[in-house]
């Protein structure tokens, strides 16, 4: 089985995987804003497994080298302010 990052991608797939990004970093923000003691995130432990999941996914897709013109700041921005929620 290819590694990641040896996955040849096509411009379909490239196109879902930066959508996919969108998602995460979405999630990364609503869970980050999330006050309520109710969450439909969970608890506070919970909520940081969350935001890690979602940090991780986000570093490995920004590492590969196949994107074309697709811009990685939002990207990026969320993978430092989750790092930083995380501590």
């Amino acid at each position: 089985m290819n590694a990641p990052h040896s996955e040849i991608r096509d411009a379909d797939r490239i196109a879902h995987d930066y959508y996919k990004m969108g998602v995460c970093i979405s999630i990364i923000d609503n869970v980050i804003a999330d006050t309520d003691e109710d969450s439909p995130y969970g608890s506070s432990v919970e909520k940081k497994a969350c935001v890690d999941r979602n940090v991780r996914h986000l570093e490995l897709m920004v590492a590969r080298d196949d994107w074309g013109l697709e811009s990685m700041t939002t990207s990026n921005s969320a993978i430092t302010a989750g790092k930083a929620y995380i501590g």
